[in-house]
C-alpha cells in the first residue's frame, strides 16, 4: 500500500503541499494537464528550487492575471463537478472546500451556503486544493498520515481585518488535531492548508512503519528562524501483509496525574468522559513527589473528541493540565450477537481475525441480570453463555465465516 507522511514541522499551506509533491516527483506537466480540466483560466503555476536555512525545497507560486468575483461554495462545487476530472478527485476536492466552508460559516455565524470566500474562494486556492488532490492521485498515494502541526502565533491581516494566529477558521479546522509550537511570530498554517490536511489525513503522530521511496520539500514564502518547509515522505507500508486481517486506526491517549481529589468522584468523572466520546477510561495508582499516593487518569479518545474530553477533565477533576499522545491500534474485528441459554438470552461479543473467531465473551451485565432473576450463581450463567457462543460462532482457534466486523 502506497502511503504519504506529511511532516508539518513548519506548518502547512496549499502552495507548500504542491511544492512538496512536485519536489517528490510529481511532474509539473501532469499537474497542469489535470488542472486544465477545470473550466477556469487566468492563472499561471510557477515552480522553482529555493533554499530555506540551507535546506533545498521547491516553491510554487500561483500567479493570477486578474482577481475575479468572490465565490460561494456551490459555485466552487460546480466548477469542480463540471470538470472532466475523475470522480474520485472531484469528490475529495469538494470535500475539502465543504469542510473549509463549514469552518468559515461557524466562526462568522453564517449559513454555509452564504459564506463569501475571500482568500479561500480565490482562483489560487482552487488551484492549490484541486492540484493537491491531483498530485496525491498521480503519485499513487492510497493513504495519508501527518505529524502534529506547528501553528505559530501573532496576528495576520485578512479581508475581515487583523485576526489572531492561528486564524479562527484554521483553529476550527484543527480541532482535535495535535498542534504545538506557538513560538514563532508567523502564520504557519493557512485555512487552505488546514482544510487539505484535515480532510485527507487519516491520523496524526509519528510516521507509520513504511519503506520510504521518495522525499519532497515544499517551501513557504516567508523567511523564518527555522527552515520554512513541509516535508512529504512517500513509500510503501511495511504492515500491509502482516496487518491484513486487522482493523487499524489511531487514537489519542490523554493522561493526567491527580493527588488531591476525592476518590469518590472518579465514578462520576468516568461517566462524563464516556458521554464526551471516550473509548475507554482507566485509573492507575501511582506515587508522586513527596511520596504522595495519587492516581493517573488515562482516556482513549477517537478523532474529533479531544476538546470535549479535555473540557471534562479540567472542569470535573482537580487537574490543572493534561498531556496526550497519538497511538496506533491494531484490532480484531468484532461482531455483537445473542445466544440462548437455559436461563435466558445473553448478548455476546465475538472477535475475529479474518474468518477465524479467536475470542467470545458474554456480556457480564446480561449474565448478572439473569443470575439475579433465576437465583443461580453468576458463573453458571456465564459458562452456559460461553459454551453456546462457541458452538454458534467457533472461537479459540476454530475457523468460522465472519458476518462482518463491528468495531468500537
Amino acid at each position: 500500500m502506497s502511503i504519504a507522511y506529511l511532516d508539518c514541522f513548519s506548518g502547512i499551506s496549499g502552495n507548500m503541499v504542491l511544492g512538496a509533491l512536485l519536489d517528490a516527483g510529481l511532474d509539473l506537466e501532469d499537474l497542469l494537464e489535470g488542472l486544465a480540466q477545470l473550466d477556469v483560466a487566468g492563472y499561471t503555476v510557477r515552480s522553482e528550487p529555493v533554499l530555506k536555512r540551507g535546506l533545498r525545497g521547491t516553491h510554487v507560486t500561483v500567479e493570477i492575471e486578474h482577481h475575479g468575483p468572490e465565490r460561494h461554495l456551490h459555485q466552487i462545487e460546480e466548477i469542480i463537478t463540471g470538470s472532466s476530472l475523475p470522480a474520485r478527485i472531484q469528490k475529495r476536492s469538494v470535500a475539502i472546500f465543504r469542510r473549509l466552508a463549514e469552518a468559515e460559516a461557524k466562526v462568522h455565524d453564517a449559513p454555509v451556503d452564504h459564506v463569501h470566500f475571500h482568500e479561500v474562494g480565490a482562483l489560487d486556492a482552487i488551484v492549490d486544493v484541486v492540484g493537491a488532490v491531483i498530485g496525491f492521485d498521480r503519485l499513487g498515494v492510497e493513504r495519508i498520515y501527518a505529524s502534529p502541526v506547528r501553528v505559530g502565533r501573532g496576528t495576520v491581516l485578512c479581508a475581515h481585518g487583523v485576526i489572531p494566529v492561528p486564524a479562527p477558521a484554521t483553529a476550527e479546522l484543527l480541532r482535535g488535531v495535535p498542534t504545538y509550537g506557538r513560538d514563532v511570530d508567523a502564520e504557519l498554517v493557512t485555512p487552505t492548508g488546514a482544510a487539505i490536511l484535515t480532510t485527507l489525513a487519516e491520523g496524526y503522530g509519528s510516521a507509520p512503519p513504511m519503506a520510504v521511496d521518495r522525499i519532497g520539500y515544499g517551501a513557504g514564502t516567508r523567511e523564518l528562524p527555522h527552515p520554512n518547509l513541509l516535508r512529504i515522505s512517500l513509500g510503501e507500508s511495511i504492515e500491509q501483509e502482516a496487518g491484513l486481517d486487522y482493523e487499524r486506526d489511531r487514537v489519542t491517549v490523554v493522561e493526567t496525574s491527580i493527588d488531591d481529589m476525592n476518590p469518590e468522584f472518579y465514578e462520576h468523572v468516568m461517566a462524563r468522559l464516556f458521554d464526551a466520546g471516550a473509548l475507554d477510561v482507566f485509573v492507575t495508582p501511582i506515587t508522586m513527589k513527596h511520596s504522595r499516593p495519587a492516581a493517573q487518569l488515562s482516556v482513549l479518545v477517537p478523532d474529533g473528541r479531544l476538546p470535549a474530553v479535555v473540557d471534562v477533565l479540567v472542569t470535573e477533576t482537580t487537574t490543572i493540565g493534561v498531556r496526550f499522545d497519538v497511538k496506533e491500534r491494531w484490532k480484531l474485528m468484532r461482531q455483537h450477537s445473542q445466544v440462548d441459554t437455559p436461563y435466558g438470552a445473553v448478548g455476546v461479543k465475538v472477535a475475529y481475525r479474518g474468518d477465524e473467531a479467536l475470542n467470545v465473551a458474554p456480556e457480564a451485565q446480561d449474565c448478572r441480570r439473569l443470575a439475579d432473576e433465576q437465583g443461580v450463581p453468576l458463573k453458571l450463567v456465564y459458562q452456559e453463555a460461553q459454551t453456546a457462543a462457541k458452538k454458534a460462532f467457533g472461537g479459540t482457534g476454530e475457523a468460522v465465516s465472519s458476518p462482518g466486523g463491528v468495531t468500537d
